[in-house]
């Protein structure tokens, strides 16, 4: 069979070889009946002589080949890589039977009886070969449906697109670009910033927006200036602020204004000397919105005796805490280890919505100007290490009106005298107080160590001496007449000359008037003086 001329060398090869299968088929239909059982059947190749073994073909640039499908190809298995069903399954067209161009066909046309004759071993293009290539596309079609399960994103342009966009298409979001301040460690997954130990003098300027939790812990920050977090873009979602043991001597007004979501703030363990009263209200507290926050620690924040101001520590201490009513959201505060000798009067006032107050480890004495009744939330009151000797009628009474209130009492020195009694008493019908069993007296000496609520009335006797108040006034009465005597003593001084005249002057009257009894004694005693004296008076 002589071939057409062709184009190009490369199309000219190919319609030969194309012509020398046709014809090694045509010989081979003639001899069918003769050597068909003796010879085995080649490979079933559904590209009707087209193919090369058992491999498919990709389609040549011309358009003229057919995709090829093996037979028998391996199905990729479910657990694989979603990537990897797209990269091997063939392409749509290899699933469709293209017929070959005119040009390549032969001159004459065998008849489909022909056709599946020259086929070795039956095999030929007729419905049983349309059935495997449907089959096998019903199979590709259910593949894709099943990995569009597993993406919810894709559609059904993804199916037909190439494989890295597929890649791209399920990878995560990339980084944020905040990039981490120098010295601290940061930690996206968790919006965190570390900068511990790092002996930080300022607080860093390119902090992160993402972080949630600071921590600035152990460095040399001194003062905290107005602004200290001002930052662009703002710290929007910084929620807990750690600066103890920073060694703070001066938070100004307004160092805690930019930062809307703060919810904790820890300054404890810094001496505090300057604790501005606006320092969590804004430098103007008039119109600052109130702050947000739920948490404020400042244990162990007393300064040296050397670097304490003029003003008390404890005024300075409530002043920041009332300015403004800016805390009027706080749910817990902390003021332990501070060295509190007194509350001043309505400290608690405008904290209406605390929970939890620790005032442990202080030196408090008395809590008699101290008002509880206004925290109807709170839960917990820790007055443990303090120097409380006793609870008096009013303090009880604001206690127990507390619905869920918890009160820890141990470790102060109780005396047990005849002012216990009221305590002893409510101890013993009250729940509220935690531990209870454990208080103990510390004075005086006959009942050290005992157990407040084993005591009776009879127990709780005060010593047979005079009240303070009334041992205060003999004192008192005793200066004043000692002061009197001194002036007495002074004017006799000053007028001992006119005293000593005085004196001799009453002397001579009373020996002249004793002469004068002297002499009539003496008259009246001798009898021959009595005549005379009587006829002297006839």
């Amino acid at each position: 069979m002589r071939e057409g001329p062709s184009e190009d060398p490369a199309r000219g090869a190919n319609k030969r070889r194309r012509g020398a299968t046709r014809a090694a088929a045509g010989r081979g239909a003639g001899a069918g009946a003769r050597s068909g059982a003796e010879r085995p059947d080649p490979p079933c190749v559904l590209s009707g002589g087209k193919g090369r073994g058992n491999r498919p073909r990709r389609e040549a640039p011309g358009g003229e080949g057919v995709s090829q499908v093996p037979a028998a190809a391996p199905l990729p298995r479910f657990h694989e890589r979603k990537v990897f069903f797209f990269q091997t399954l063939p392409p749509a067209r290899a699933l469709r039977a293209q017929p070959p161009e005119p040009s390549e066909r032969a001159p004459s046309q065998p008849s489909s009886g022909e056709t599946r004759a020259a086929m070795p071993g039956g095999c030929s293009r007729g419905p049983a070969a349309g059935d495997g290539r449907l089959r096998l596309a019903r199979l590709a079609l259910v593949l894709l449906g099943w990995v569009s399960s597993f993406s919810p994103t894709s559609s059904a342009s993804s199916f037909s697109s190439s494989a890295p966009f597929l890649v791209s298409a399920v990878s995560v979001q990339p980084p944020l670009p905040d990039q981490c301040p120098a010295l601290c460690e940061c930690s996206e997954a968790a919006r965190t910033v570390k900068c511990v130990n790092r002996n930080l003098t300022e607080v860093p300027t390119d902090l992160p927006a993402y972080v949630r939790n600071l921590f600035l812990t152990g460095n040399q920050l001194a003062v905290l200036p107005a602004g200290a977090f001002a930052r662009r873009p703002p710290l929007a979602e910084l929620a807990a602020l750690n600066l103890s043991g920073s060694r703070l001597d001066e938070v100004r007004a307004g160092a805690f204004e930019h930062l809307p979501s703060l919810r904790q703030l820890d300054l404890s363990h810094n001496p505090l000397a300057d604790l501005s009263p606006f320092a969590f209200s804004g430098s103007n507290a008039s119109v600052s919105a109130p702050s947000p926050l739920v948490e404020l620690i400042l244990n162990h924040i007393v300064p040296p005796e050397d670097e304490r101001q003029n003003r008390s520590f404890e005024g300075m201490v409530v002043a920041a805490l009332l300015a403004g009513r800016a805390l009027q959201g706080l749910r817990r505060l902390e003021l332990a280890s501070n060295h509190f000798l007194y509350l001043p009067r309505d400290v608690l006032a405008q904290l209406p919505s605390l929970r939890h107050l620790d005032l442990s480890n202080n030196s408090l004495v008395s809590l008699t100007y101290v008002s509880f009744r206004n925290l109807t939330h709170l839960e917990s009151l820790h007055l443990e290490d303090n120097a409380l000797k006793v609870l008096h009628n009013g303090t009880l009474a604001e206690l127990q009106g507390l619905p869920h209130i918890r009160v820890f009492l141990d470790n102060n020195p109780w005396v047990c005298d005849c002012h216990m009694a009221d305590m002893v008493t409510w101890l013993k019908e009250t729940e509220v107080v935690q531990g209870k069993d454990r208080l103990t007296c510390a004075y005086p000496e006959k009942m050290r160590n005992r157990v407040l609520l084993e005591l009776n009335s009879a127990d709780l006797d005060c010593d047979p001496i005079l009240p303070p108040s009334l041992q205060t006034s003999y004192v008192f009465l005793g200066i004043v007449l000692a002061l009197i005597g001194a002036i007495f003593l002074l004017v006799l001084y000053l007028n001992r000359k006119g005293i000593k005249k005085w004196m001799h002057n009453i002397r001579d009257a009373c020996r002249d008037h004793m002469e004068g009894y002297h002499y009539r004694y003496e008259i009246n005693a001798d009898p021959r003086l009595t005549n005379l004296s009587s006829n002297s008076d006839v």
